[in-house]
Parts: structure tokens; sequence; C-alpha cells
């Protein structure tokens, strides 16, 4: 039998952004809401430490504000490309034994940039922003449980530190290897992709107010300023030897100059990134969020951008009383990320391609604005498609 005495309205397993998010969203709509998790804060987490002008916007509607001093603001995102990772090996070999390629050498780079088409980004470590999470549920009334690791659940609560805590709802945020996920049998997966990372943090003078992608011929470079002195870089591949830094940088010859004599701020972090749609992310009374109802590999700042509209979604789901009306709407969040995941993994399995894609965004850098414009959700799929069309048009008239 179940004790009625100490039920809560809404129990959230997980204590990251994803369940923080959640918990004040649906504090905010009334309801009694306590989280547990097993680790203490401030909670890191392998990332771009970015956060898009739709993140910025999600934190001050969940109470969190951050100060100028606090972070780094950016106003875009800038591709970078050596210019020989998009030929093929003969055409590399080709370019640095003939005497008219060294005559009249290709350019070094293929650049492009674009501002956001409002607001800005920032740049936040990870542990910061966990804080800010942290002391916004604690305002509004969260009751937080650390170092309380969840053991068990049913349709009715959840075994928390060895005591049983009654809940009308039930929210998964525990990350990919979700254990709610597998509790409430919602495993089975739309599609499924992974990739590495790995992390680092570089003791630097940012030298750009763009967050930058570098593209190597088997490794992508993230760099997010994050401090006025102080960088992060995360490397994105399908194989271990691709992310480490010392092999990497070799690839990314830009990038391998600007953090010549960096001091480094903190060790590297690695980290499996999954993009995986699931079938369905709530079964009866549960429901998932964040990495734990699946996660996109893309540009930073995605993941948790996603993860506070799903928190919102899902507050007014359980306000409403039935968690189907979530259920649709995260399958319709999903649409945008999922689709520029698909494209960065594309762009990054094949150099040949993304060569002729970059040269064209370079010379006609209003389609890499559509683009981006798409990613942060300020034009329509109708607008996406056309862009589209104009690239590949280009791309055949090349």
């Amino acid at each position: 039998m179940v004790c009625m005495s100490n039920l809560v309205d809404v129990l959230v397993i997980g204590g990251g952004p994803a369940g923080l998010a959640a918990a004040i969203a649906a504090r905010q709509k009334g309801f009694r809401v306590t989280v547990a998790d097993g680790a203490a804060p401030p909670i890191d987490k392998t990332c771009g430490e970015g956060m898009m002008p739709e993140s910025l916007a999600a934190l001050k509607t969940l109470g969190v504000s951050i100060a100028p001093h606090e972070g780094f603001r950016f106003r875009g995102i800038r591709f970078v490309q050596h210019s020989s990772v998009g030929l093929s090996v003969p055409s590399r070999v080709f370019c640095e034994m003939n005497p008219a390629c060294a005559a009249d050498p290709p350019p070094q780079t293929a650049e492009v940039s674009s501002d956001f088409p409002q607001g800005f980004g920032i740049g936040l470590r990870r542990p910061l922003l966990h804080e800010k999470l942290v002391a916004s549920a604690e305002q509004c009334g969260v009751q937080l449980l650390w170092r309380s690791p969840v053991t068990s659940m049913d349709a009715h609560g959840a075994t928390v530190n060895g005591r049983f805590i009654p809940a009308r709802w039930i929210v998964g945020a525990d990350g990919q290897g979700s254990r709610v996920r597998k509790w409430a049998c919602l495993q089975e997966a739309r599609s499924s992709a992974q990739r590495l990372a790995n992390r680092r943090h570089y003791r630097v003078t940012p030298w750009s107010d763009f967050m930058e992608i570098y593209w190597g011929r088997q490794v992508q470079a993230y760099v997010t300023p994050i401090a006025a002195e102080e960088l992060c870089v995360v490397l994105m591949g399908e194989r271990m030897a691709d992310i480490a830094f010392d092999r990497a940088l070799e690839d990314l010859p830009q990038l391998r100059e600007r953090l010549r004599g960096a001091e480094l701020a903190r060790h590297d972090r690695g980290a499996v990134i999954v993009s995986k749609s699931l079938q369905n992310v709530q079964r009866a009374n549960v429901a998932l969020i964040g990495d734990a109802s699946g996660s996109v590999d893309v540009i930073t700042g995605e993941g948790l951008r996603l993860a506070f509209r799903q928190a919102f979604a899902l507050a007014d789901a359980m306000a409403a009383g039935d968690l189907t009306s979530y259920q649709r709407e995260h399958r319709a969040l999903e649409k945008r990320p999922m689709t520029m995941a698909r494209l960065m993994l594309l762009l990054g399995r094949h150099p040949s391609l993304r060569n002729r894609i970059l040269n064209s965004f370079t010379a006609h850098p209003e389609l890499f604005a559509k683009f981006l414009a798409f990613h942060v959700g300020e034009s329509s799929p109708a607008q996406f498609l056309s862009a589209g069309a104009a690239l590949g048009w280009r791309l055949l008239a090349a």
C-alpha cells in the first residue's frame, strides 16, 4: 500500500540542467516538486558550454540571470576549414608537387561567419550554469535531495536513498544512460548514431566574438569563449584517435597556431555523444526529458535549448493532467535539431562535399546566414528548404 502522507506532485530523477529546468517549470505551475540525484552539485558534463539566444531567453523565464562578467558573449557562428582538408589525397599531393599549384596556391582557409538574427549567445562554464539553476530551484521552493541515489521505481513513486517517495508524476532526467527510461520500458529508438567528444579548457584571451567550428578531415573542433581569459575547445570525431588533442591539432593548423603556447586551464574530459530519437518519451504518469528522452549531436548549445523547451512543454502537460500532449510537443521540438544533426554528421563524414559547401557559403554568405537562422529558430522549414535549394543550385553550377 502506498503511503499518501508524503506524496509529492512531481518527482524528478536527475538533477542536471534538464532536471532542474523541469522542476522549476513545474514549480511555477504550483506543483510540489522534489529532485533526487546520487551526485552533488555542481554537476559537470562534456559539452561546448555555449548557449544560443533562445537558451538565454529560456533561462530568464526559469529565474536565472547571467551577469556580463560571468561569461563571454558571442555574436554568431563561424566555420573555418583549411583549403587542403576537402581535397582527396591525390589532389593534395598534386598541389604540393605541381609548380603551377605552388605558383598560384589556393586560399589557405575557407571561412564564413554570420551574426545571430537576434540577440547574442553566451559561453559559460557548465558548473556555474548548474549552480545558478540550483539556486533558482531552491528559491522557488523545489526540494533538492543530493547524494540520494534512486534504486527502483514503479507507477506510484521511487525508492530514494532507501526511502520510498510516492509521486503523482515521475520525470526521468537521468541522462543518456537513463535507468528511468529502462524502468518505464521506453528504450525503443526511432534512430540512433554516436560520436566521441573530448573537451579542454585553455587559459587564453579569446581572439573572436564568434563561436567557431574548425573542420579537419576526421575531426571538428568547437571553440567557445567562456570568459575574458578562457576558451572551451571540444573535439568531435568517430574514433578515439581522431579526438586526441595532439593529433587533432595537427589536422587543424589554424586552431593549432591560435593555441600555441596557451596554458591548459583544465584537464581533458571525454564522452560519448549520441544522437537518438525515441519512439515514445512518456508512458502513463512517467515522462523523460533532456538526454534521457533522446539527444542531439549538433552545434554547441542545442541540447540545453531543447531541454529547456521540453521543460516548459512538460509542465504544461502536467498542468493539463495528460502527458500525451508532451509526447506530441517533444516530437515537434526535436525535428529542427535532428535535421541539423544529420547535416553536421554528413559534413563531418564527407570532406569533399563539405569543401564545396563551405566554398559556396564563403562566396554567398547570405546562404550561411539562412542556415544559421534556421538553427536558432528564426526561420521556417520552408525558408530552410529554399536556402537548401539555392545551395544545391550553387553546387551544381560549380
